[in-house]
């Protein structure tokens, strides 16, 4: 199969899109060290990883199910006051880093107290 197009992949996916974002799971496979289910010869990991879901031989299902979870998987701080960024070696990087929190802390309070003052009616009209 020397060229791969849209018509040559669309047997074995849904659409156009899902075509992009299982061949990107796939190439993100490849770079990770899979093997390649094709002849990989001196083609770059995309086209490879096209041609492996045109061949028919590729497991879409499971690129589809790896797709997915790569997208569930986040961190989590297991505690209120754990930090889930990486402390920066460099102390003017961190003395910026750690103004930038303060100031993300500061509006985010600064906006519920503002909330709860627009939730609370005014005395005047609980008089009425």
């Amino acid at each position: 199969m020397a060229r791969v197009t849209n018509s040559d992949t669309l047997p074995f996916v849904e659409s156009r899109y899902e075509l992009g974002m299982l061949a990107s799971q796939r190439v993100r496979d490849l770079n990770g060290g899979a093997e390649p289910v094709v002849e990989k010869s001196n083609d770059k990991l995309t086209v490879v990883a096209l041609r492996e879901i045109a061949s028919g031989k590729l497991d879409v299902a499971n690129v589809r199910h790896e797709f997915v979870e790569s997208y569930k998987e986040a961190p989590v701080a297991l505690d209120e006051d754990a930090s889930l960024e990486i402390a920066a070696e460099d102390p003017m990087l961190r003395e910026i880093d750690a103004e930038l929190e303060n100031s993300l802390v500061d509006d985010s309070a600064e906006h519920a107290e503002e909330a709860v003052e627009e939730d609370t009616p005014d005395a005047s009209e609980n008089e009425e």
